[in-house]
């Protein structure tokens, strides 16, 4: 199937990674669909993205299944089927230890970063299961996913190493099937949400950010990338990720002779 022809939704597309990966995927001839916690921002993004015919959005909360089925619909509505569906919606916590963290922001990043995925998943592949050519479902990693450790990210870390199961447990169940899934790792991006971590502790984020100089990206940089391989993957179960272990060590030894400053200001 030509890019052309392929239709992608991008959850939490308003933003950061999601609306990079939208913009990757339009300019890939795709059409596009978004979706976000408020219309305004739903509205602001496809102003941005620029494309009024191969673009459309709706405003929904992923942690309610109706309004995800919503969405779907929405899409199947405008370009007639979904061909990939990116389960990319996400909060986080404040950095600091469990206890002091509350109850409703604790329940309210796990509503979206697992409920949310959960959401997606039973939707799109159920609806790529009723369709020809079936489909591809994409979950995003983050920090924890892979059973990652670092002060003040129990929450967040938690909520992603769920994710990690229910994505290893949906690609067994759609083993053999037209429904394909996959794991999508962008790395430490500079976002919005990277730096929402660190709102109450501003003197953690410069201890930190020196190191996130040297691993991190833009979101410019990484969302071609990775858009590219989701847009080329041919098989089941596959992880796409942009920080490897071997990327990381390199970094590391180039530290000294490059200059990087991924907050600043794009050149």
């Amino acid at each position: 199937m030509s890019n052309a022809s392929r239709v992608v939704v991008v959850t939490g597309g308003t933003r950061g990674i999601g609306l990079g990966l939208a913009r990757e995927f339009l300019a890939r001839g795709c059409q596009v669909v978004i979706c976000g916690r408020s219309e305004d921002a739903v509205q602001k993004a496809l102003a941005e993205l620029g494309d009024g015919v191969r673009t459309s959005g709706l405003a929904a909360d992923v942690s309610d299944r109706d309004a995800v089925q919503r969405l779907w619909d929405h899409a199947v509505a405008a370009f007639g089927r979904v061909d990939v569906w990116v389960n990319n919606a996400g909060l986080s916590t404040s950095r600091g230890d469990l206890h002091t963290i509350g109850a409703s922001e604790v329940e309210a990043v796990f509503a979206v970063n697992v409920v949310g995925v959960v959401n997606g998943c039973a939707v799109a592949s159920q609806g790529m299961a009723g369709q020809p050519g079936g489909g591809w479902i994409w979950n995003m990693e983050g920090f924890g996913s892979r059973g990652e450790h670092q002060d003040g990210m129990a929450v967040y870390g938690s909520s992603k190493r769920a994710v990690q199961y229910l994505t290893q447990a949906l690609v067994r169940q759609t083993k053999g099937s037209q429904v394909k899934v996959g794991f999508l790792s962008p790395g430490i991006v500079a976002t919005e949400l990277l730096v929402g971590d660190y709102a109450e502790d501003p003197a953690g984020f410069d201890k930190v950010k020196k190191i996130f100089n040297i691993l991190g990206d833009r979101v410019e940089t990484v969302t071609p990338w990775l858009a590219d391989r989701v847009l080329s993957a041919d098989k089941h179960g596959v992880r796409v990720a942009w920080l490897t272990r071997g990327k990381a060590a390199r970094r590391f030894m180039t530290a000294g002779f490059t200059k990087r400053d991924i907050f600043g200001e794009a050149d």
